[in-house]
């Protein structure tokens, strides 16, 4: 039976072959979809949009934000269309397409933009080097550095004393960011002070460290990269245990202990090996560096350590770097003809006169030394704040210094 004359009318006409079907829009029988291309990425990619099961042939919008892209569907109710993540845009964000009443939408995952590269070492003749607090496994201490100079650093500082294993990883840190590793090597017990005479000079010449000092050896001669060693610096002041005329040191003493341990590891096959001789600027009342010196056999390269304290101790006044570093450098090459020169540590107070000024004049006046090969800087807060960014002029100042050398 049928229900309704309304059904029966029906009946009869596709029985009789006047009504064959009814057929829907594929748009109206299909959800509306939409992908995106990419689905994540930084805020301001380009991203495609993709839909379909819209309505045919009429135009739509994407929203993303605040921000709008208009699109046209197809005859099937797809499309495409390009839009652009807003820049300010962070964590997961909605996109919403509509033509008429018909939405769809997607979630678009902003991630957080890579770190941009630290600039590139520099391949100027007048090396740039550092010694920041973290070493050279502080690596977003040393991209800070690289932005602060303009360049990254070619020379990076390692401090070791004689209890410490051989610093594979942070040479290894070094070699990574095209550096050279420049290990300065304490023969002492840090935090004991000048009087140890378990570390005098005549102990380290008569081998009593050499299981230490041949480990060293044959972990660097291992290593096999070009490493600057720089033993027992600052020989010619009192300030550490290795210095003759404390600790028991007797005259003669320092260089007997060098040469002790420059052969211990030389035996180890360590050629890849340069050896930094590097006297503290001489001053009144320091040791004659003539006495110190092991002689040419046992250098590669001889460096100087000088700071411009300033006014920041009692006992200190502004100097310039010719009035600090060019009486050492004469006494250097009169010693060691033709060896080439390294300023091994070296920084500024800001107290007492233009910082700014300071390191301009010294990266001009050590750019002019055609036998310095390089220079250190101490961008630590130590006894006064040593730092390049120890205020906004002086970073200005070094980094313009740096390209003016460069150019």
């Amino acid at each position: 039976m049928f229900r309704s004359l309304k059904t029966l009318v029906l009946a009869l006409l596709v029985a009789s072959g006047l009504v064959f079907s009814v057929v829907q829009p594929a748009s109206a029988a299909t959800s509306p979809q939409i992908t995106l291309n990419p689905a994540s990425g930084p805020a301001g990619s380009a991203v495609t949009v993709a839909g379909t099961g819209f309505k045919a042939s009429t135009t739509g919008t994407v929203i993303v934000g605040s921000a709008t892209f208009p699109f046209q569907t197809t005859s099937t109710g797809a499309f495409s269309t390009g839009i652009t993540i807003p820049a300010a845009s962070t964590g997961s964000i909605g996109i919403t397409t509509k033509t008429s009443s018909i939405k769809a939408s997607a979630t678009f995952v902003v991630e957080a933009a890579p770190a941009p590269a630290p600039p590139a070492v520099s391949t100027a003749a007048l090396r740039f080097g550092v010694a920041n607090p973290g070493g050279p496994l502080a690596s977003t201490e040393l991209d800070e550095v690289a932005t602060l100079a303009g360049e990254s650093p070619s020379i990076l500082m390692i401090y070791k004393d004689f209890l410490q294993a051989p610093p594979v990883a942070e040479m290894d840190a070094a070699r990574s960011r095209g550096a050279t590793p420049l290990v300065t090597w304490e023969p002492w017990a840090w935090g004991g002070g000048v009087d140890q005479p378990a570390y005098a000079l005549d102990r380290v010449a008569a081998g009593d460290f050499d299981g230490t000092i041949t480990q060293w050896g044959q972990s660097i001669a291992a290593w096999g990269k070009p490493v600057m060693l720089r033993f027992a610096h600052e020989m010619n002041g009192n300030w550490y245990p290795w210095a003759e005329g404390v600790n028991g040191n007797q005259s003669g003493d320092y260089v007997a202990a060098w040469r002790h341990v420059h052969d211990v590891v030389a035996a180890t096959g360590a050629v890849n090996v340069q050896w930094v001789w590097s006297p503290n600027v001489p001053y009144w009342g320091s040791t004659d560096l003539a006495g110190l010196f092991p002689g040419a056999g046992y250098v590669d390269v001889v460096a100087l350590d000088g700071y411009n304290w300033g006014t920041s101790q009692t006992w200190s006044s502004w100097i310039s770097p010719v009035d600090l570093f060019a009486p050492g450098i004469s006494q250097l090459r009169t010693l060691a003809p033709g060896k080439p020169v390294l300023i091994a540590e070296t920084a500024s107070s800001e107290l007492g006169g233009s910082k700014a000024t300071w390191n301009t004049d010294l990266v001009s006046y050590l750019a002019a030394q055609p036998d310095v090969m390089g220079f250190v800087w101490f961008h630590m807060q130590k006894e006064t704040d040593w730092r390049i960014n120890s205020s906004a002029s002086s970073a200005a100042a070094f980094k313009s210094a740096l390209l003016a050398r460069r150019s």
